[in-house]
């Protein structure tokens, strides 16, 4: 009996603390949306807190989005959905086929290939920037999509992820697939891929979230206000002649919907994804 009451106790202290945790987490959020739904005066007043003051709430700021002011933070919405979408896709795409090839396959110069990836990962993207941007000069690609997409689209997290994903994966079903004629990508796709979902829910969620908020490459290769991305978009609010605050806190509460629905939709599979992912091999 004893032992019951400790152990609930010990559970109580633990709640507790994690219900204080989640609230020190989400009071930025909570800040975030008592702002937007304050009009600008009481944000110069009182700046940025999380007190609420129901008798001064009013959608203003949220209809100021939808109509003629906000034409341009919808184009900026949709540059950081195609932008995050596209690169999704294509992210999952090559980097599970590189990490997969590096698991299951042996070959000459395997280990080279996995100690560069470890490398490149080591590396800050922001040394790799100037010589990236050069590159997408050469190309033409400078203020487009393909400019933001392109550097990104084989991650070397994402492929060093799957790889220890990877090598978990049963060898003998691949050995009876190609006992029965199967081909070596019949084999990744029809079979090792489906087996594959948890690793990809979770490196969808992780890329989508990154790419989401990319903001330091995008602005280095985009040039014109009609493809900027979401947080470039929204940074450009505040200048030293003048703060859109209505935009500002309106658009960066919606700017959290795409994030909180990949992650509701690929949540199932998130967390055994990750443990998986990162015991394995």
């Amino acid at each position: 009996m004893e032992k019951t009451l400790k152990e609930k106790m010990i559970t109580c202290l633990l709640v507790s603390l994690f219900i204080l945790v989640a609230f020190v987490a989400l009071f930025p959020v909570i800040s975030l949306v008592v702002a937007s739904l304050s009009p600008a005066s009481d944000l110069m007043r009182y700046g940025l807190s999380g007190e609420l003051f129901f008798s001064s709430f009013d959608f203003q700021n949220f209809q100021a989005i939808f109509g003629a002011e906000g034409s341009s933070y919808w184009q900026w919405y949709l540059n950081s959905i195609i932008i995050s979408a596209v690169l999704i896709v294509l992210s999952l795409f090559f980097s599970s086929l590189v990490g997969y090839a590096l698991a299951v396959y042996e070959f000459k110069g395997k280990r080279f290939v996995f100690i560069l990836v470890l490398l490149i990962l080591m590396i800050p993207f922001e040394i790799l920037m100037l010589p990236l941007f050069r590159m997408m000069t050469a190309f033409s690609l400078v203020d487009s999509y393909f400019a933001v997409m392109l550097p990104l689209i084989v991650a070397p997290i994402a492929v060093f992820f799957f790889r220890q994903y990877s090598v978990g994966l049963p060898k003998e079903l691949m050995e009876a697939a190609r006992i029965d004629g199967c081909t070596e990508y019949g084999i990744f796709f029809r079979i090792m891929a489906p087996l594959m979902l948890p690793s990809f829910a979770a490196m969808a969620i992780l890329q989508g979230l990154t790419s989401w908020n990319n903001f330091l490459w995008p602005l280095l290769v985009l040039r014109s206000n009609d493809m900027f991305t979401l947080p470039i978009g929204l940074a450009t609010l505040l200048t030293p002649y003048g703060n859109n605050y209505q935009i500002l806190f309106a658009g960066s509460v919606l700017s959290i919907i795409p994030i909180i629905i990949l992650f509701l939709f690929f949540q199932r599979f998130f967390i055994a994804g990750l443990t998986s992912g990162g015991v394995k091999g």
